[in-house]
């Protein structure tokens, strides 16, 4: 019995720790949760796929078809009714998720868990997170007809937790001691704010900065350049930027902050990222354009995705939802399919603020502006509140002052950050589903502010198209760099690019688009695009492989999301085995090494290779950037593919010798040492663990979002791929939603992802598409064209108006 499980693992574990891996407090009262009338065993049960529902608020019957996933075709007879339904039934097969995400984003983990979680939470509201979620509820309600829908889908979430007896809570409440409260809007809001911070809240101005004090501005260049010398943007280099009209923000005379900055909030994991292409006809065995998406994102218990069908008289969408928001995020209707990567844009940038002595004003244009106090109560579980006052200026919340990681007294970083920027991109997905053709996807971009996506569509009509869609400050050059100084107006953000300008490209004449997290455009664009570490690998491999052939099937785009190849390890081994030198090896150092000579750079499971690789280039990475670890100072060394150039090209530079020792070390010096560690590495592993085959070295798993529960999570799965790579399944994130649509009328598509549909650890439901996903499976997705039932589908369920 999986609980039984559970409760020896809860039993000994000291802690709960949430999914960033902080170790929290506090153990609830275990009688209550053994409980056998309210308790864990209550939850044990069978998901229910038949019967009449009643629900508050409906005007007419939902009818809601289960298949063997346990997905949803949900058909109603208007929009409100629809998203009712969606509401109520993401609810019932993800509550918790979808609710312990929305106090995460607002900052108020230590209600639930206790004072552990206090730095936390004080790091979400000064990011501005709840602040953001207020401006996009302002921005939804200026759209009658979103929030109309935005509060159905909140009554339809409410419907469910109204019938809920606190026995039917689901297991984490009962874990964690605490019961739902009601959803609103502003959880949804709250909720696509987490999304934002995750794919678009990460920066390195301040370590930049930091970065840019130690080493100069000549050196800076050359660690961190704005594009490498290989470029395959997103959009293709031929395209003609002619129509732009609006110039970029002229330079102005700025002098760069140099503080020393020692410790910064955290920030997402910087290998999120994600694959997405499509084929023209032309290109396409079948004669239809073909599409595919797989978003790379943590694997986590539940799964980020609820996958549904939500059916109108007037439109028919399938894909991926997210619980909590609207509509369908990555998917596909009758006419139509779309999908997404993180455009990985820098939209926050830093400025310093100088206050006056009581800190209620702060100099901007050599005058005085008021600051805008906002108290933050933090409740405690079992404690007393804590309030943190948090200043904001017209650039937004200060972060760092003297109250928070930071001992200026009269100064403080002030953070603007495109998820402040009022958008209703709950719009965006609402049309999306419904769109007919080109015009209607290029609209419905429109209303998308953040995170800046790209976002990638086909048609039955025939036409490909790509938009890297957000909204982006129009920055002058260099802008956003490193920390700016907040007392003058030219540094701020002087206007946005008009969303025309987004590069995007339809139709181009290479028959295919493609993202992969890479530099967006080349140097033509004619605004700047600030490097970030663009991804240099994956979309090599994968415009490679369109570039290959004339023609593709749906067998090659399943091929190409399970491609294990590792470029970067392939541009870089090789040159180290060659140039390294081999007289001194032990004999164990021979055994790695012809073993590494044999590998051919795929990342598959049995492999010995990808983890000789891994090891090494660990090492080899630390000990090339021994530089960057400054006591007391935030600092972030430099991208890959510029090291691996670097150590290719410029093996004798400063940056090669090891600071800690009295020799002067090159390239060739660090390749040598740092295979000598990784033997040793990988000897200790092979004694503690048996054979180091890549399945075993990288130990993928997909963790519980409170991750001190092992018995509600998967580990040892077995699948290949990693970092850089197109099947970029590392240890604990990866492809998180595998989607191939053949644009056939209606359309034909595959899916899986790393979970399954319901929440409930006690359902056979909750991991039953892991093992298929790790082989490389895809489930058909059953798009049915009416409401009539058909051989797929194993139940039906009725919700019916409340009288």
């Amino acid at each position: 019995m999986k609980y039984f499980k559970f409760v020896l693992s809860f039993v000994l574990t000291i802690g709960i720790f949430f999914a960033l891996n902080t170790k929290f407090g506090s153990i609830p009262p275990i009688g209550k949760f053994l409980n056998p009338y309210s308790g864990v065993w209550q939850n044990e049960t069978n998901e229910s796929t038949t019967g009449e529902i009643t629900i508050l608020g409906l005007t007419d019957k939902v009818t809601v078809h289960y298949d063997a996933q346990l997905i949803p075709h949900v058909f109603a007879q208007n929009d409100l009714d629809l998203y009712r339904a969606q509401g109520y039934l993401t609810a019932k097969h993800r509550l918790w998720q979808m609710e312990f995400q929305t106090y995460a984003s607002a900052g108020r983990l230590s209600e639930i868990i206790g004072e552990g979680a206090l730095n936390y939470d004080r790091q979400e509201r000064r990011r501005g997170m709840v602040f953001g979620a207020e401006q996009t509820i302002k921005k939804m309600s200026e759209d009658v007809k979103t929030m109309a829908i935005a509060e159905a889908y909140a009554d339809g979430v409410n419907s469910y937790i109204n019938q809920l007896d606190p026995k039917d809570y689901p297991v984490e409440y009962k874990l964690l001691d605490y019961k739902p409260e009601a959803w609103s809007p502003k959880k949804t809001a709250l909720l696509l704010m987490y999304m934002t911070k995750m794919l678009a809240g990460g920066d390195e101005d301040i370590e930049n900065t930091n970065a840019l004090r130690l080493f100069g501005k000549e050196r800076f260049d050359l660690l961190f350049p704005d594009f490498f010398d290989i470029t395959d943007p997103i959009i293709p280099k031929e395209t003609d930027w002619s129509f732009v009209d609006v110039p970029q923000t002229p330079t102005p005379i700025s002098y760069i902050v140099l503080d020393s900055i020692a410790e910064t909030i955290d920030k997402p994991d910087p290998n999120y990222g994600s694959n997405n292409w499509a084929i023209s006809g032309e290109k396409s065995t079948s004669g239809h354009p073909i599409l595919a998406n797989d978003p790379h994102l943590g694997l986590n218990l539940p799964s980020i995705w609820f996958v549904m069908q939500l059916s109108t008289p007037t439109h028919n969408a399938f894909g991926a939802t997210l619980p909590g928001a609207l509509a369908v995020i990555s998917g596909f209707n009758q006419y139509i399919a779309w999908g997404e990567t993180n455009a990985t844009r820098d939209v926050i940038d830093w400025y310093k603020i100088e206050f006056n002595a009581d800190r209620t004003k702060y100099k901007y244009n050599n005058q005085w502006k008021d600051v805008t106090i906002r108290v933050e109560d933090i409740k405690i579980k079992g404690k007393v509140s804590y309030k943190d006052s948090v200043l904001y200026t017209h650039h937004g919340p200060v972060v760092y002052d003297k109250n928070f990681k930071s001992d200026k007294e009269l100064a403080g970083y002030a953070m603007q950050w495109a998820g402040h920027i009022p958008g209703n991109g709950q719009k965006t997905f609402l049309e999306l589903n419904k769109a007919k053709n080109y015009d209607d996807y290029a609209n419905a971009l429109k209303y998308w502010v953040a995170p800046a996506q790209n976002f990638v569509f086909a048609s039955t009509e025939g036409d490909i198209a790509l938009w890297i869609q957000g909204m982006f400050p129009n920055k002058w050059e260099g802008q956003g760099k490193f920390v700016m100084d907040g007392s003058k107006s030219e540094n701020d953000w002087q206007s946005f690019i008009p969303q025309p300008f987004n590069a995007h490209t339809k139709n181009p004449e290479r028959g295919f688009v493609s993202s992969a997290n890479q530099h967006p455009v080349d140097e033509a664009y004619p605004y700047f695009v600030f490097n970030d570490g663009y991804e240099t690998y994956r979309n090599r491999v994968i415009n490679d492989f369109f570039n290959s052939k004339e023609k593709f099937s749906i067998q090659d785009f399943k091929d190409l999301q399970n491609n294990n190849y590792n470029l970067k390890a392939a541009e870089l081994m090789p040159f180290m085995l060659e140039v390294m030198d081999t007289s001194k090896f032990t004999l164990e150092e021979k055994e790695i090494y012809n073993l590494a000579k044999a590998w051919q750079y795929n990342n598959d499971m049995t492999e010995v290779g990808p983890s000789i690789w891994s090891a090494w280039w660990t090492i080899l990475y630390d000990m090339v950037w021994d530089e960057f670890n400054v006591e007391n100072t935030a600092m972030d060394s430099p991208f890959t593919y510029q090291t691996i150039y670097l150590l290719k090209t410029k093996g004798d530079d400063a940056f090669m010798d090891i600071m800690d020792t009295p020799e002067t070390e090159t390239a060739k010096d660090l390749f040598r040492l740092s295979f000598s560690k990784a033997v040793l590495r990988l000897s200790e592993w092979k004694a503690e663990n048996g054979d180091f085959n890549w399945v075993n070295y990288k130990g993928t798993f997909a963790g519980h979002l409170l991750q001190g529960l092992p018995a509600f999570s998967r580990f040892d799965i077995p699948i290949g791929g990693g970092k850089n790579i197109v099947n970029a399944t590392s240890e604990n994130w990866g492809p998180s939603w595998r989607m191939i649509v053949e644009m056939t009328s209606p359309p034909t598509g595959l899916g899986i992802y790393p979970g399954g549909q319901s929440g409930n650890p006690g359902s056979k439901y909750y991991d039953n598409f892991i093992d298929d996903w790790a082989a490389g499976k895809y489930h058909t997705l059953n798009f049915l064209q009416s409401s009539e039932a058909t051989n797929a589908i194993i139940g039906t369920q009725i919700l019916i108006p409340s009288n």
